[in-house]
């Protein structure tokens, strides 16, 4: 799955850098295709916000690799427990740290979504 995932080349100025690509505002990655995430602080993320994740499933998604903005914070309790529900494990930390980690994580191939509010 981690063959065809972008690359998080920076981050900061309120958006990202993907393989070379400016992307503004928050961004949802999944099935290795970047897309916009319309949550902008950690108080807007809601289940609802997780949705293409939560569908996609276990079978797809062994865990969500949350980033929550410039400080770490747990996510609200409804949506750890729709990812437990769903067999999705969780991983949260400040965005930058997540960034990070995205690359590491996806150069070793694991099955990951990652939900990256922007900075």
């Amino acid at each position: 799955m981690a063959r065809d995932a972008p690359t998080i080349d920076a981050y900061g100025g309120g958006g990202f850098r993907l393989s070379g690509e400016r992307h503004e505002g928050s961004l949802l990655i999944l099935r290795d295709e970047a897309r916009r995430w319309e949550v902008a602080t950690l108080g807007g993320l809601d289940v609802a916000s997780l949705e293409p994740v939560l569908a996609a499933g276990r079978a797809e998604v062994e865990f969500l690799l949350l980033g929550v903005g410039p400080r770490n914070a747990p996510p609200p309790r409804t949506v750890r427990e729709a990812l437990q529900g769903a067999g999705i494990g969780l991983e949260f930390m400040d965005t930058p740290s997540a960034a990070r980690l995205y690359n590491v994580l996806t150069a070793e191939g694991r099955r990951l979504a990652a939900a990256l509010i922007a900075v």
